[in-house]
């Protein structure tokens, strides 16, 4: 998800994500470099915060003025990061706990199943609404989501795949709106690089599908 080195930091790679999701600014507050701090000491991957400030932005992102960014602070995304945090945690609990007897056992779902079961149910159920996209739901199904991934970063991979071929599935003319409708919100600064500047964008295009088919959370 970056062009950080691969000894970046956890803090590093947040405040990359987040300074291209909110499409400006260079560095932190002192407050939002205090939360970052909190939440490298939880301990969980980099991709399960990058998650919840995803999802903040994506809800802040179609009340945003033009020019203005999507986010004020990180501090806005730390309801939707904790909510993500202590997800991960109760389906990664347990994972080493003695065994339960066969007949009351059940097999927990990883973080990165449950989600690829909730995308994969909620592609289920658009396929149901709009028929027309059965045929490229089916072919997603046995391609791009053929697998469970093991890392949280193949996980966002799979969804951002799934998520521009559904755009590519729709007719010509809707596809260019949704893209208009992509370039829109937000704002970008020149000062942005080029990998920043691409994740921003694809962002709000993701958004913005996710919008047009009424996929609010997967």
């Amino acid at each position: 998800m970056s062009l950080l080195p691969e000894s970046a930091s956890f803090e590093e790679l947040v405040q990359d994500y987040f300074l291209a999701v909110r499409g400006a600014g260079l560095m932190l507050s002192a407050l939002d470099t205090q939360l970052l701090t909190e939440w490298a000491r939880e301990g969980v991957p980099f991709e399960v915060v990058a998650r919840g400030i995803s999802r903040s932005a994506e809800k802040a992102l179609w009340d945003a003025r033009p020019g203005e960014p999507v986010l004020r602070s990180l501090r806005a995304c730390r309801r939707q990061v904790d909510a993500e945090i202590k997800k991960y945690r109760s389906l990664t609990a347990g994972a080493g706990a003695e065994p339960e007897p066969a007949s009351r056992r059940r097999k927990a779902l990883t973080w990165e199943q449950t989600r690829h079961a909730r995308l994969c149910d909620a592609l289920e159920d658009l396929a149901g609404r709009e028929v027309a996209l059965a045929a490229r739901v089916t072919w997603l199904r046995g391609t791009v989501l053929a697998r469970v991934p093991d890392e949280p970063a193949q996980l966002d991979a799979q969804e951002a795949l799934s998520f521009l071929a559904l755009l590519r599935a729709l007719p010509f003319s809707e596809r260019r709106q949704v893209w208009r409708d992509a370039r829109a919100v937000g704002v970008e600064q020149q000062v942005m690089s080029t990998h920043a500047r691409r994740l921003s964008r694809r962002f709000r295009v993701v958004a913005a599908v996710r919008r047009r088919f009424g996929m609010k959370e997967v």
